[in-house]
């Protein structure tokens, strides 16, 4: 069966840096769209990054442009999000997902992806 795990969260100061990492398995992940999306606590799910399968079209929300940046690697089966300059709204749990055909990066509705990971906690102190 298909599996997404997530690996790299944890407590960092505001301005500091994390990278999480999806280890996909069960699928064949270059053909997937991965994103990652997250969501804090009392607030929706909200999509955060997309890339296409062959890591050379992104798309990224608004509020982390410029300071996160997705990336793949097709032959370990792994999507990363290198996230830099973390502010305390950056606070969320963060999920991996899997979108097969017809998904493209520009859908930020979580509904477009079939994958999902079981998310890691990202906390940002001020």
């Amino acid at each position: 069966q298909v599996q997404l795990v997530e690996s790299g969260g944890g407590l960092v100061q505001a301005g500091g840096s994390l990278r999480l990492s999806c280890a996909a398995s069960g699928l064949t992940f270059s053909s997937y769209v991965m994103g990652w999306f997250r969501q804090a606590p009392g607030k929706e799910r909200e999509f955060v990054a997309a890339i296409n399968w062959s890591g050379g079209s992104t798309d990224y929300a608004d509020s982390v442009k410029g300071r996160f940046t997705i990336s793949r690697d097709n032959a370990k089966n792994t999507q990363y999000l290198q996230m830099n300059s973390l502010k305390s709204e950056d606070t969320a749990v963060y999920y991996c997902a899997a979108g097969g055909p017809p998904t493209t990066i520009n859908d930020s509705d979580y509904d477009a992806y079939d994958y999902w990971g079981q998310g890691t906690q990202v906390t940002v102190s001020s």
